[in-house]
């Protein structure tokens, strides 16, 4: 799909990662937020954000991780889970999700069989990758901006990116100025 725009979805740019005092924050999140700014003229109406929430009532292995992280159990309107003050006024829809994985039904929509998915946000070892994996295994075409997405640390940032590359070519790891320069 070589020159297509497809649709740019930006993973969970919420407070709760981009507080350096919170216990999920990516310490790169100023410099993957200057990327996704970069990025949305390109996708004008094209764009979705999503929001990692936590469920109502964990079940499963969920109950363990919320046992881990005990703060993150707020309820969905709670600041920690609001979209930083660059994204709030989004012109997209916001998903939310219980999970990590932000490729739901409504976002297979958005994208259309076999489009195009173009990734951001945080976290790229996190939320980004389970994104791109599912959406991939979908039949979408799948690429992941690095210099627009930025990890719980540099170092799973990097494995992240590296691991999603072997996926080629069903996801692509790309940067911000190919990106534009595609969509020019």
């Amino acid at each position: 799909m070589s020159g297509a725009a497809g649709r740019l979805a930006v993973i969970d740019m919420q407070h709760v990662f981009a507080d350096p005092g919170s216990p999920w924050a990516a310490p790169r999140f100023s410099e993957a937020a200057a990327g996704v700014r970069r990025l949305l003229p390109a996708f004008g109406d094209r764009v979705t954000f999503t929001r990692f929430l936590p469920p109502e009532r964990p079940v499963g292995a969920w109950r363990a991780y919320y046992e881990r992280w005990p703060f993150a159990r707020q309820p969905p309107h709670a600041p920690l889970w609001q979209l930083t003050d660059d994204f709030a006024t989004g012109t997209g829809p916001v998903l939310d999700a219980p999970t990590f994985g932000k490729w739901t039904p409504e976002l297979a929509r958005h994208v259309g069989p076999g489009g195009r998915l173009v990734l951001a946000g945080v976290s790229t070892d996190c939320c980004v990758l389970s994104t791109a994996l599912a959406a991939a295994d979908a039949g979408a075409e799948v690429l992941v901006v690095a210099d627009a997405c930025a990890g719980a640390d540099d170092d799973s940032h990097a494995k992240a990116l590296h691991l999603l590359d072997l996926y080629r070519p069903l996801v692509r790891v790309t940067t911000v100025a190919a990106v534009l320069e595609e969509t020019a």
